[in-house]
């Protein structure tokens, strides 16, 4: 049986954060961030996507986190990560979109 097309949504939404984070617009990237893990999170999801999806949220929540620690911070997220943060970020949000195209379809018992 051939595996289910993953929905053009999810796939947008995967892309988007990236997009957003190379576009200077990392705050909002935590919007799509957060719809992207809670379609992960779904049961119809394989569980590899999972933890793709909490990963790359767990460095948006550091990186917000960092910014939002430090009071003497730019006045934006963007203008706060170095271009080594943005590249591990960028790096990790086309993974993650890569790894939702390649998906497996869940076994069925």
């Amino acid at each position: 049986m051939p595996a289910p097309r993953v929905s053009l949504p999810i796939l947008v939404t995967a892309w988007s954060v990236p997009a957003l984070v190379l576009g200077q617009f990392a705050l909002i990237s935590g919007i799509p961030l957060a719809a992207l893990l809670i379609s992960s999170l779904r049961n119809s999801q394989p569980p590899a996507l999972r933890w793709w999806s909490a990963g790359l949220t767990a460095v948006y929540l550091g990186v917000l986190a960092l910014w939002l620690s430090n009071p003497e911070s730019a006045p934006s997220l963007s203008k706060s990560m170095n271009p080594a943060v943005t590249a591990v970020f960028v790096a990790s949000g086309v993974v993650v979109a890569i790894a939702h195209h390649v998906r497996k379809s869940p076994k069925v018992r």
